[in-house]
């Protein structure tokens, strides 16, 4: 994993909570992390990790609060512990 999506990563996991995440980042560092990404109708994004699907809205500018916190529960419920795993 490159710098630019471990600190993307540790960015999501961040206190207090960012909303200048870049969405094309996160998807990247998603694919990177072996999330399966499909697009689905109506602008959203189903993620497959380690088993847990998710579904989120395809934003193109900075990903707001709710959508952050939505990344974060996902990605801990698949198992993702940036200290542990990714660390900087």
């Amino acid at each position: 994993m490159n710098h630019k999506h471990r600190a993307t990563l540790h960015a999501l996991f961040a206190h207090p909570m960012s909303s200048n995440i870049d969405p094309k980042i996160v998807k990247s560092m998603l694919e990177e992390l072996g999330a399966e990404i499909t697009y689905t109708r109506h602008n959203h994004l189903l993620v497959t990790l380690n088993g847990f699907t998710h579904g989120f809205h395809d934003i193109h500018h900075s990903l707001p609060k709710d959508e952050v916190a939505a990344l974060r529960k996902f990605l801990t419920d698949a198992g993702v512990d940036p200290v542990r795993d990714y660390p900087l």
